[in-house]
């Protein structure tokens, strides 16, 4: 196997240090959870659920933030950021999300703990849609 991968010039991946994307140490209130991990939904645009995860190039760290939809696992927004900010990661996604779809029925948006779930820009994006739109967290070391 080693002479097949040289000869192909693959090689084996090394393990990295692990990094980190989620700072749940912040003073943010935390949103109740929700979701307490049923994934069964029986609608579109019922639950959305949201992570951000990291890539490493060779210009440095790019963070990916995803929003899906629980009924059918579509991505329905996203946004690739060389930085954790709230404005370009979960915000952006958020716009590309809403752009997509006219929420006219009740929606619990779930994450993690994450301080750009968590932030004041955030919530208060998410109670723009008075009540339309109930944010939901994991508890604590559960993504």
């Amino acid at each position: 196997m080693a002479r097949i991968m040289s000869a192909n010039y693959l090689f084996a991946k090394r393990k990295r240090k692990f990094k980190a994307t989620t700072d749940s140490k912040h003073n943010y209130p935390i949103a109740p959870n929700l979701l307490n991990q049923n994934f069964e939904v029986s609608r579109q645009n019922q639950v959305w659920i949201s992570d951000i995860t990291y890539i490493k190039t060779k210009q440095g760290w790019l963070y990916l933030t995803v929003i899906i939809d629980l009924f059918n696992r579509k991505v329905v927004g996203w946004a690739l950021s060389d930085n954790l900010s709230t404005e370009d990661t979960i915000i952006r996604a958020w716009h590309m999300a809403v752009k997509k779809t006219t929420l006219t029925q009740p929606l619990i948006f779930h994450s993690d703990r994450g301080v750009q779930y968590a932030s004041h820009k955030f919530t208060s994006l998410i109670k723009s849609y008075n009540g339309l739109v109930n944010q939901s967290m994991s508890r604590k070391g559960n993504c």
